[in-house]
């Protein structure tokens, strides 16, 4: 049986940005209220501490207020970055958040990847291999803090001794774990160990989408993992501008191009359709089980766009 399809929203602090406010949580506050309203299974925040001069949130902070407001949206981070935070501190906020929203927390989770960042704040950035090998040891870390009632861990990068996370989680066994990031040698194979659910970011093809579902399974193979017991995960579009038929969209497209952006280059790097574009697209995916999808709607912190997709495709898949 078809396990139901879902829909998450991405919300980074960069796309909500105005002219007209300047309280950046109040922008935020609207749309994820609205995204429970009508039905959106989740809303994820990015984990920046720094991107150019905007102004920016910090994530968890940020998830503690919003579980305050609403009831029943899940809650995750699109990823937290491992080199902030000590694993074990990590997995301790975490549990926080899962109990004060009562069990709606969904830890997306990666290695990092932006250079610059961790120099500003005084964050070591490691080779590509070396991050990947402590997001893997942070993951043990979290899942022995999560589940058992004293936590030991001596690690090549993180180690614990004794440790107690109390309360623990809502959610049993734990909160879902997502790994953010497709790097098919280093990073799918901590997707095959640890994930509940893969997150590879927008993938520009279907072709592209299956080959690394293989690299995934084999991997899964070689640790000895049943790979349905991962749930697939999908990014439809990189950012996704919807209006409801073609003579909408050619009277919403001239106010969506950015100054100095040909219409052709914008038509050509973003998702732009109807609500039967959106279905067409996203029923490629269910076909190869994928049964939860990331949505990233570039009008934000417009909700027109929000609201159609709910409408006009959600109801219809």
């Amino acid at each position: 049986m078809q396990d139901k399809i879902k829909f998450g929203v991405f919300l980074p602090f960069y796309a909500l940005r105005t002219k007209k406010s300047p309280q950046l949580f109040n922008r935020l506050q609207n749309v994820v209220l609205e995204c429970e309203r009508i039905g959106y299974h989740s809303v994820w925040l990015d984990d920046h501490m720094m991107l150019n001069k905007m102004p920016l949130l910090e994530c968890w902070t940020t998830l503690s207020a919003l579980s305050q407001l609403t009831k029943t949206l899940k809650l995750g981070t699109m990823v937290t970055c491992n080199s902030f935070r000590n694993p074990a501190l990590l997995a301790k906020m975490a549990a926080t958040v899962d109990n004060i929203s009562n069990g709606r927390l969904e830890l997306g989770i990666g290695a990092g990847v932006q250079k610059n960042e961790h120099n500003a704040y005084g964050f070591p950035f490691y080779s590509p291999k070396a991050r990947i090998e402590r997001l893997n040891e942070a993951v043990e870390v979290i899942k022995k803090l999560w589940t058992k009632e004293k936590a030991s861990y001596s690690g090549k990068h993180y180690q614990i001794k004794d440790a107690v996370c109390a309360p623990k989680p809502v959610q049993k066994p734990h909160p879902p774990i997502i790994i953010g990031g497709g790097g098919e040698k280093l990073t799918l194979r901590v997707t095959a160990k640890h994930a509940d659910r893969n997150d590879w970011g927008y993938v520009p093809s279907l072709e592209q989408y299956k080959r690394k579902l293989k690299i995934l399974k084999n991997h899964c193979k070689t640790l000895g993992r049943r790979f349905d017991e991962i749930e697939k995960s999908c990014w439809p579009a990189g950012q996704l501008f919807i209006g409801e038929d073609k003579e909408d969209l050619d009277k919403m497209v001239p106010q969506w191009v950015p100054e100095g952006v040909s219409v052709e280059d914008f038509m050509q790097t973003n998702f732009v359709g109807t609500p039967k574009d959106c279905i067409k697209q996203i029923r490629q995916y269910v076909s190869l089980g994928v049964t939860h999808f990331m949505l990233f709607f570039a009008d934000l912190p417009d909700l027109r766009g929000l609201r159609l997709f709910a409408e006009k495709v959600v109801q219809n898949i």
